[in-house]
This record gives C-alpha cells, sequence and structure tokens, in this order.
C-alpha cells in the first residue's frame, strides 16, 4: 500500500508547485467548458502568493518531496467558502482532493458553521466528490464567462456553538 501524502499547511515556498499543479488540474476542466480562461488557470504567482500571505487557510498535499494536491479556504462569518481543490492529474483518483477537502474542514470547522464551495455545474466528478462529503447543491448561476456553476453548502452540527 502506498503511504498516503501528507498534508500541511502551505508556505510562500510552495506558490510555484501550487500554480504548476493548479493548472495542470484544471485543464481538463477548461477542455470541457471549452474555456481556457478560468480563474484557476489564468491566477498569477503573485495571486497565490497574496492567498498564502492573507487570511486564507491555503493546504497542500506533498508525495514525498513532491507537492501533489492544494486547496484554499477563506473564513467570512460565519461560513467557509472552499476552493482551488486541485490535485496533479496522474495522482488523481486516490482520495487525495478528499483527504484535502477533510483537512480544510477541520481546519476551519472551529469558526463557521457551514462550509460553501461551487464547482463545474456538469463536472460530474468533483460532484460526486463534494456530495460524499455531505455538501447539497443549494442553486446555480453562471461564472464572469457564462460558464454555470454548481453552488453547494455543507452545514456543521457544532455542539458547541449550538448550546448542547
Amino acid at each position: 500500500m502506498t503511504t498516503p501524502p501528507l498534508i500541511t499547511p502551505a508556505t510562500p515556498a510552495d506558490a510555484g508547485e501550487i500554480l504548476t499543479v493548479q493548472r495542470a488540474a484544471y485543464v481538463t476542466e477548461a477542455q470541457h467548458y471549452a474555456d481556457p480562461l478560468l480563474p484557476p488557470l489564468t491566477e498569477t504567482l503573485d495571486e497565490i502568493l497574496a492567498a498564502l500571505a492573507g487570511p486564507e487557510t491555503v493546504l497542500v498535499a506533498r508525495a514525498g518531496h513532491r507537492l501533489v494536491g492544494s486547496i484554499r479556504a477563506r473564513v467570512a462569518e460565519d461560513t467557509a467558502h472552499v476552493g482551488r481543490l486541485a490535485v496533479a492529474p496522474d495522482q488523481q483518483g486516490r482520495g487525495i482532493g478528499a483527504r484535502l477537502l477533510r483537512a480544510v474542514e477541520a481546519a476551519c470547522a472551529d469558526r463557521v458553521s457551514r462550509f460553501a464551495l461551487f464547482t463545474g455545474a456538469a463536472s460530474e466528478r468533483s460532484l460526486r466528490l463534494y456530495r460524499r462529503h455531505g455538501y447539497e447543491i443549494v442553486g446555480n448561476r453562471p461564472d464572469a464567462n457564462g460558464i454555470p456553476l454548481a453552488v453547494l453548502e455543507k452545514r456543521l452540527v457544532n455542539a458547541a456553538r449550538s448550546g448542547a
């Protein structure tokens, strides 16, 4: 059995690898939607560095010395907005995305009562992942380029917050 990747907080030294994995991971989405300008593909190294320097939670998955995935979450009020889940194409289907999702949820759970994210409305693989982890589609909207998006949420039952 292969050792699962180690998930840790990202550092500025990870920015270039995050950008590389993110672009590689989102190419198939761009092809699926015939849109090479998806935000994860046009994001710059400086924007990733800014995310790392800001209040966002950014996690990476490493298999040995290789960065194989990343995810981010930004907390606003009682919601963690999850985004940019990316797994290197040759590592997809091995549970890395699920591990990253669980890790970012754990990192934010004590500060929020729900998680929110969006993905392409026709991105069945992504939708299956999110549904397996308790997310439900709560709406649909187009992105800036007109690509239909599914908006998903997951509510937490937090004993400390509910007073139980």
